[in-house]
């Protein structure tokens, strides 16, 4: 049986490369996978304090967390493809067309 440490471990990890990943990238589908590591090292905490726990409100909400985070993905992913077809390119610094107004 792996200890809960270890699992911790690994979430510590996975949420560490997500936010390095978000802070460093500036390419919107990498931050969008960014985003999606972290949500997934949070899951991985969840579901394993709530099986040391016994307890089965921490997987529900893993579940709810995966449910939000895949709409969430898919309205941006969407709002990623309209703004691509003005202006056809995946750099975050380019996407400045909001303020110039």
């Amino acid at each position: 049986m792996v200890p809960l440490s270890y699992y911790l471990a690994l979430s510590v990890a996975l949420f560490f490369v997500g936010f390095t990943g978000f802070l460093i990238r500036r390419n919107l589908i990498m931050m969008f996978i960014s985003i999606e590591i972290m949500l997934n090292s949070i899951n991985i905490s969840l579901i394993a304090l709530s099986h040391y726990m016994q307890d089965i409100r921490g997987q529900i909400l893993a579940l709810f967390v995966i449910a939000i985070a895949g709409g969430a993905v898919a309205v941006g992913l969407i709002i990623l493809i309209l703004a691509y077809k003005n202006k056809p390119t995946l750099k975050l610094e380019d996407f400045n067309i909001l303020r110039e107004e």
